[in-house]
């Protein structure tokens, strides 16, 4: 093997996808180091292996408008104890945009009623956020707080509505936030994200609605920078149409006819 069977290879890549083309040359980069490495070949050839520039974009966020978030609200049913529970949770990440992980590990702690302000490590990023606790997320609060929380002394807010009374776990918070988009009757779900996620996403889409600089949205949401916070400029339909161009019309020179 010499060099011109490495670069005659890599000239033959051209007729794949974008993401095969990377996954193959990181692989043989790496294999003809070990090669080199391990003294089966007296010279390291992956030099001859060009970098590649791909970067897997993350998928468009899932959201849903804002009447059908307000259905989803409106579809819990707050008389009974678990309702109580349910419509708290779900305002939390509707309205502040906090993870699953942070809704279920909220405790009493967190809640300054003095301040009306959350304020927690968030689980994923380690980072402190505070938020505000606002009038409709309080009262949601103290409603299940006073007439549907079971006895427990645990220190999390959010508990199970049965027994044995342990603290709620994310895989169940996402399955209430999906099985009241159901009974909200909104449509498609099953082509969606339909779990508290997607709640935070779409909060991420009212605040672009209102022109909200894009720092502050991240601040909202807890991210580390702006970066993380880009992905959703994607969702901001009326700001991509202003940066749209008008196509040319087919009588213009812009096009050159096929022969």
């Amino acid at each position: 093997m010499d060099k011109q069977h490495i670069i005659g290879f890599i000239n033959i890549l051209g007729f794949y996808s974008k993401a095969s083309i990377h996954c193959m040359l990181c692989s043989i980069r790496g294999f003809l180091r070990y090669l080199y490495d391990n003294r089966y070949t007296g010279i390291d050839f992956s030099y001859l292996i060009p970098k590649s520039s791909y970067r897997k974009e993350a998928h468009l966020p899932t959201t849903y408008t804002k009447d059908e978030v307000e259905r989803l609200i409106r579809a819990v049913d707050r008389s009974s104890p678990k309702g109580k529970r349910d419509v708290a949770m779900i305002l939390l990440a509707a309205r502040l945009g906090l993870r699953a992980s942070d809704i279920c590990g909220l405790k009493f702690e967190n809640i300054h009623w003095e301040t009306n302000t959350i304020l927690l490590v968030q689980k994923k990023t380690k980072e402190k956020i505070e938020l505000p606790l606002l009038i409709e997320i309080g009262n949601a609060i103290i409603d299940y707080l006073k007439y549907g929380r079971q006895v427990s002394h645990l220190p999390f807010i959010f508990i199970r509505a049965c027994q044995p009374y342990d603290r709620l776990e994310e895989p169940t918070l996402h399955s209430i936030v999906s099985f009241y988009l159901r009974r909200a009757g909104i449509r498609n779900i099953d082509k969606k994200k339909h779990g508290p996620h997607a709640l935070r996403h779409s909060l991420a889409g009212f605040l672009l609605e209102k022109k909200t600089p894009l720092p502050v949205i991240s601040e909202v949401l807890g991210h580390t920078n702006t970066e993380s916070t880009k992905t959703y400029l994607r969702i901001d339909l009326e700001s991509l149409r202003q940066c749209a161009l008008e196509v040319p019309s087919l009588n213009s020179p812009h096009y050159r006819e096929v022969v």
